[in-house]
């Protein structure tokens, strides 16, 4: 188990999904959208993955990039499309 899992949402195969995609560490995904996040995923799995990935992704986002995060916004469906 990575540190990767230490962030909210991530669980055994997003973790495996971000080292995937070169992202072994929380410092290596501070400054990347989770739009980008969702868009190399659809490139590693040669298809168009559920948009619920995506709303997880701006979750992560969120935590990684915020000083002192706040746990119910690190909640994968407060970043749904028009929330």
């Amino acid at each position: 188990m990575s540190e990767l899992r230490k962030i909210p949402n991530v669980g055994k195969e997003t973790e495996k999904d971000l080292i995937a995609m070169g992202y072994t560490t929380i410092e290596s995904l501070r400054g990347i959208s989770g739009e980008e996040l969702y868009r190399q995923e659809c490139i590693l799995r040669n298809q168009q993955i559920d948009r619920c990935q995506l709303y997880l992704y701006r979750a992560v986002e969120y935590w990684v990039n915020t000083e002192n995060p706040d746990s119910e916004k690190a909640k994968w469906w407060h970043w749904k499309d028009g929330e």
